[in-house]
């Protein structure tokens, strides 16, 4: 009989757990003979993140095949419709555009709101194939002296399981970029390329993270007196926001949006503000790590035998 607890109700039971200063927040994940290091997204629920539109959109669009398609609102990311891919593209340009008319009329929203169609991304987000990295992810930052928990959101989202290259060069796990890779040390050239290393790799984007994004993270936000933790998922997310877009993205559109108060507000707002470089892409950033969490926690409720708290082990 499998006993998969809430993360909200962990038991206290015997197992070895690495002492650090993030314990408080790992779980251990047995099933069948293996044991999996995740962290646990406490925060996800706690907050009210688990409820909100835009992930649970993406967290749909992620486990839906590619021969579909989700007809939505832009800016809420409300769901109108889902469809077979085929029948969508098989309609004429006059008769999409009478579709979209008539979702801003149902909705009442204005003649220029977006709506948007978009195609499932289940052959992108291969879940199964990352989770057995998450453990050598969660240690490898430990190890670096950096917060486990953006090895696991990175790892997610970026290159899920695989080790593509993307459009502008970014590669392996933590899809870094070629110059961001040298200058945290990796050796990136036509005959050696570290970034296809775990290890290497995650030493590259843990370094990033601690000697840039997070600087970089707490700069912006001090310019406009916002209070803020480290350990906060709100602040994490944005830290990933300049992991992702560059401080000078985050930068613009922040000041763009020119928030009195940091928080989940502050998010939420990022996911509908542009600015600079900081478009599409870099507004669903983080709706795409908050999905995935909500991926996981599924997957590990699914098919667990036991977790365990390491918090309460120490």
């Amino acid at each position: 009989m499998r006993l998969c607890i809430s993360f909200f109700l962990l038991l206290p039971l015997t197992v070895a757990c690495q002492d650090s200063f993030w314990a408080d927040e790992k779980i251990e994940v047995v099933s069948g003979n293996n044991t999996t290091l995740v962290m646990r997204p406490t925060e996800l629920f706690n907050e009210g993140w688990a409820k909100l539109s835009h992930p649970n959109f993406w967290k749909q669009v992620m486990r839906l095949s590619p021969d579909s398609v989700i007809v939505n609102i832009a800016i809420t990311r409300t769901i109108v419709q889902k469809m077979a891919k085929t029948d969508w593209n098989a309609q004429s340009d006059e008769k999409k555009s009478y579709v979209r008319d008539s979702i801003r009329k149902a909705h009442k929203l204005p003649a220029d709101a977006s709506i948007y169609v978009t195609t499932g991304k289940s052959d992108f987000y291969q879940f199964d194939k990352v989770y057995p990295t998450l453990t050598n992810g969660v240690e490898e930052f430990e190890k670096n002296g950096v917060d486990p928990w953006y090895a696991q959101a990175i790892l997610m989202i970026e290159s899920p399981g695989q080790l593509k290259k993307s459009k502008v060069g970014a590669y392996g796990p933590f899809q870094l970029m070629p110059s961001v890779a040298r200058n945290m040390g990796l050796i990136v050239t036509r005959y050696k390329d570290d970034r296809e290393d775990f290890v290497k790799s995650a030493y590259g984007a843990s370094k990033l993270i601690q000697k840039i994004c997070i600087p970089e993270a707490k700069r912006i936000l001090d310019k406009y007196d916002l209070t803020y933790s480290e350990d906060a998922l709100w602040f994490r997310l944005f830290v990933l926001h300049v992991y992702h877009a560059g401080a000078l993205n985050v930068d613009a559109v922040v000041s763009k949006i020119n928030p009195e108060k940091g928080g989940q507000s502050l998010i939420q707002k990022m996911w509908i503000t542009k600015a600079k470089a900081f478009g599409n892409n870099s507004q669903n950033y983080t709706q795409l790590a908050l999905a995935s969490q909500l991926i996981l926690h599924e997957m590990i409720h699914e098919s667990c035998d036991y977790i365990y708290d390491c918090a309460q082990l120490k």
